[in-house]
């Protein structure tokens, strides 16, 4: 492969399975950020994403333009904690990071690139960066995704000053009953009831973790765990359960729903403000290109004794 940057294309031959070139260095990049004053992760026009903050970081840095590649696409107003991104440099752009810097090329990244990010206020800070493992892919590597949400229900409970990270509900919520609604959904299944569909993507999912707990401040602070979540999933599940919470809704309205598979009136998204983004698992680093492989194949309802895999259609993956 040529050493020429401007003709690389990051979600090219290895973005579809092809052998990595030894002239190309994949990084790994994990960061974090407050989504309220941005519109969502991707690059759009006329709008500012997470994503063009950070690939203008990095235009400055590396004096070209760099793709990266995000584990999952949040969208607007939501945050992450621990967002992985990745991204493919050559080995005179590698052998430049620690320019003027005694730190290995990992540790210079994060110092220069949060040089420039720091100018946003640190609402977008990178936390780490190394040399990934062979085979690592953000997005199709990855395992599973960890969602929180944190909710306020009862105007006693309403605090102005961390109103931008937590819903505010005005009924109190029973968080019993949320629960056992929770457990009828766990598992793998067609979501589509609880997803905004795109063309050419599955709404199959797994569900592995969901659960509402009380903090001791007294807040109810939703998890979720999933293979991969489609678009809105998350909010959805949430504002589905609180709708059980609060009386609205009979127990039993989100197995009902699921098996419904029809997105409607009835479909309420929770506020994104309150979710975060807080973890995205991998396996050890033998089987991440396995997985990578994995991942890309089109996930059916009915393969079950290999989740995930079937024919070599892309799954949409995104972090709601």
């Amino acid at each position: 492969m040529s050493t020429n940057a401007e003709i690389f294309d990051p979600l090219g031959a290895r973005a579809l399975g092809q052998a990595q070139s030894p002239a190309w260095i994949r990084m790994r990049m994990v960061l974090g950020y407050d989504g309220a004053a941005y519109n969502g992760w991707a690059r759009q026009p006329n709008v500012v994403g997470v994503q063009q903050l950070i690939e203008d970081a990095l235009q400055t840095l590396i004096r070209r333009q760099v793709r990266v590649v995000v584990a999952g696409r949040t969208d607007a107003g939501v945050h992450a904690r621990r967002q992985v991104v990745h991204l493919d440099l050559t080995p005179e752009e590698f052998e430049a990071l620690p320019r003027r810097s005694p730190l290995a090329a990992g540790p210079a990244l994060v110092r220069r690139i949060n040089g420039i990010l720091g100018r946003q206020e640190g609402a977008v800070w990178v936390h780490e960066a190394d040399v990934a493992p062979d085979g690592f892919d953000a997005r199709f590597s990855a395992l599973a995704r960890r969602y929180s949400y944190r909710i306020a229900d009862g105007v006693h409970r309403w605090d102005p000053l961390s109103r931008h990270l937590t819903t505010w509900h005005r009924e109190e919520l029973d968080v019993e009953a949320m629960n056992r609604e929770a457990q009828t959904v766990l598992g793998r299944h067609d979501f589509l009831t609880y997803c905004k569909p795109r063309p050419d993507a599955t709404t199959i999912r797994t569900l592995q973790e969901f659960s509402f707990t009380r903090t001791p401040d007294g807040m109810i602070l939703a998890h979720l765990k999933a293979d991969a979540f489609c678009h809105n999933m998350v909010r959805a599940l949430i504002g589905a359960a609180m709708m059980v919470g609060d009386g609205r809704e009979e127990p039993g309205f989100l197995a009902a729903r699921l098996e419904q598979m029809v997105r409607d009136s009835k479909t309420k998204l929770a506020h994104p403000r309150a979710l975060v983004l807080e973890e995205v698992y991998y396996p050890e680093a033998e089987q991440l290109a396995a997985r990578a492989a994995q991942t890309r194949a089109k996930r059916e309802v009915h393969d079950v004794d290999t989740p995930g895999v079937s024919t070599a259609q892309s799954p949409e993956i995104r972090a709601d």
